[in-house]
C-alpha cells in the first residue's frame, strides 16, 4: 500500500476552498516489486459519502482481501482509492463551480497520473471504476459520461439515482407502475 497526493487540475478553484491536491492510496500486486518489466490493471474504487478513502481501505481490509483474492486466483491489478471527502463531506463525484469537475479528476486526471507514476496497462481495456454509494452513483457517473476511461463498472448500492419514485412513473415501493 502506498499513500500519495495527486494533483487534480480540474478541482482548482472550486468554491468550497478544498486542496485539489487529495490523497489517494495505491494497491500494489504482490509481484510489483519483482517483476519489473510487468503492466498491470487497475481499478479505481470509489468511496461513499461522509467517508475517506482510508476508511474504505480498513472496511476493505486492504492489502490483505486483494491479497487473498489473487491467492485464489484473481488476475494482478492495481488497486487505486481517490479521497473525495470535502468540506460538505463528500463531492458525489459531480461537477460544479463549489466542489470542482470531480468527473474529469476521476477519468482523465487521476488515471494520467497514475499511467505515468505506475507500471500500468495505459488503456482503457485495461482500466475498471467501482464505487459504494456515492462512489456507485459517481461509477455510473464518469462511467457512463466519460466511455472512453474506463471498460468497466462495478457500482454496489448506487446513491440518488431515484430520488422521487413516483415522479418517475413508479409506486410508493419503487415499482415502476405500467
Amino acid at each position: 500500500i502506498e499513500r500519495i497526493t495527486v494533483h487534480g487540475r480540474a478541482l482548482e478553484g472550486n468554491l468550497e476552498g478544498d486542496s485539489p491536491d487529495r490523497p489517494v492510496i495505491v494497491y500494489l500486486p504482490p509481484s510489483y516489486a519483482q517483476e519489473t518489466s510487468r503492466r498491470y490493471p487497475v481499478l479505481y474504487y470509489l468511496h461513499g459519502y461522509t467517508a475517506t478513502a482510508e476508511a474504505y481501505a480498513k472496511v476493505l481490509a486492504l492489502p490483505t482481501s486483494v491479497d487473498r483474492a489473487v491467492a485464489a486466483g484473481v488476475r494482478e491489478m492495481i488497486v487505486v482509492l481517490p479521497d473525495a471527502f470535502t468540506k460538505y463531506s463528500g463531492s458525489m463525484y459531480s461537477n460544479s463551480p463549489t466542489i470542482g469537475d470531480w468527473e474529469t479528476f476521476i477519468a482523465h486526471d487521476l488515471p494520467a497520473f497514475i499511467d505515468k507514476q505506475y507500471r500500468t496497462i495505459a488503456s482503457r481495456d485495461s482500466r475498471g471504476l467501482a464505487g459504494h454509494s456515492m462512489g456507485g452513483y459517481g461509477t455510473m457517473r464518469a462511467g457512463m459520461k466519460q466511455p472512453a476511461s474506463f471498460a468497466a463498472l462495478y457500482a454496489m448500492s448506487s446513491c440518488c439515482l431515484m430520488n422521487d419514485p413516483a415522479a418517475r412513473g413508479a409506486d410508493q415501493r419503487g415499482e415502476l407502475l405500467a
